[in-house]
């Protein structure tokens, strides 16, 4: 496919000039406008995303050597790699370089989603307790639709939880198998942005009489009484989340040891290398 060559590699095309964007001519009754041309580097992007997000290439899979890809899509090199850097921004595919390098596909990770949501959390001085109770208002909601409809696996896998040594473990299942990949993946992205955070919420004790009676009721297909029962269990439940700002942008521990006066001093100086470059 050879994209258009009135936008190939953000040239005009031939007797035009100006910027790629057009002014659409006014006429009665409408506003004038601005329509803006994408760039070719972009439109080359969203054609391999799409064939990622629709399973057209899948985790691990290499794309064309980058001639094979220029004539696939009559750009020139600098544009191709141009496209390139947007899906790598986008977590989507992996570049090395060099004789052995290439691009290889990556399926979309919910972990960049939230990376990107904790920033704006933390922009907004969002408190990790406040993140800890949207994280826990979920679990209701889950609970509901499991004991509407589980499988038997479902149903192993909350029992096997409860041995578990971590405690937040049960609740995680909880989410992760309520059948709704929404709410899964919401919760997901919030547990993502609490366990990046140091110190994490402190886990609390299992409470195995109220975890087995809620397995019971999501058994007995009860979903108003387990609903019920899990906001009665994690409102009585003592909990401790830091009141603190989110601080998602703290630097790792070997930067702040090597700088010898802590966070406050390396936040003064330049910016840190990052891990394994040389100085």
């Amino acid at each position: 496919m050879t994209v258009s060559a009135q936008q190939h590699d953000g040239r005009n095309a031939p007797g035009t000039s100006g910027p790629s964007t057009a002014r659409a001519e006014p006429r009665s009754g409408l506003a004038r406008q601005q329509i803006r041309v994408p760039k070719t580097a972009e439109l080359v992007a969203a054609q391999l995303r799409r064939q990622i997000v629709r399973g057209e290439l899948v985790e691990g899979d290499a794309l064309p050597p980058e001639a094979v890809l220029m004539e696939q899509f009559g750009v020139s090199r600098p544009t191709l790699r141009e496209a390139f850097r947007v899906l790598e921004s986008e977590a989507l595919i992996s570049v090395r370089r060099g004789a052995h390098g290439g691009a290889r596909v990556h399926t979309p990770d919910g972990q960049v989603a939230a990376r990107y949501a904790g920033l704006v959390l933390e922009h907004r001085h969002t408190t990790v307790a406040d993140v800890h109770t949207a994280h826990t208002l979920l679990e209701p909601a889950a609970v509901r639709l499991l004991a509407t409809h589980h499988t038997d696996t479902t149903l192993t896998a909350l029992h096997t939880a409860l041995t578990h040594p971590d405690p937040n473990h049960f609740h995680h299942q909880l989410l992760e198998h309520a059948g709704n990949q929404t709410l899964t993946m919401i919760a997901g992205m919030l547990r993502h942005i609490l366990d990046t955070h140091t110190p994490p919420p402190h886990p609390t004790p299992h409470n195995h009489h109220d975890h087995t009676h809620l397995l019971d009721l999501i058994t007995h297909h009860d979903p108003d009484a387990a609903e019920t029962h899990w906001r009665t269990h994690i409102a009585t439940t003592p909990t401790q989340p830091p009141s603190a700002v989110l601080d998602l942008l703290g630097l790792p521990p070997e930067i702040v040891g090597r700088a010898g006066q802590g966070r406050a001093a390396v936040a003064r100086s330049s910016v840190p290398l990052p891990r394994g470059a040389s100085g």
